[in-house]
């Protein structure tokens, strides 16, 4: 294994070589992605609320509770009910 300056080159050429395939990868699932958003869309659904409904299912259900709680008590200051 050729070491420059104290750094593993062969190592160091793995790791930077399974990065770029795995950004490949997430590149490849972005646009995926995009295309069912697309198709969604396509199919009369709103978009920017399909995404608000996929954050809100990741959070944990007392997480989602207080987001809410606290969204309600926000527009409610701002008279917006």
């Amino acid at each position: 294994m050729a070491e420059t300056g104290g750094i593993a080159a062969d190592r160091l050429r793995s790791f930077v070589e399974r990065i770029e395939r795995l950004e490949d990868e997430k590149a490849n699932l972005a646009a995926d992605i995009k295309d069912v958003y697309a198709e969604a869309k396509g199919a009369g659904f709103d978009a920017k609320v399909l995404r608000q409904i996929i954050r809100l299912r990741k959070m944990d259900q007392s997480d989602r509770r207080e987001a809410e709680e606290l969204l309600d008590l926000y527009k409610s200051a701002l008279d917006m009910e």
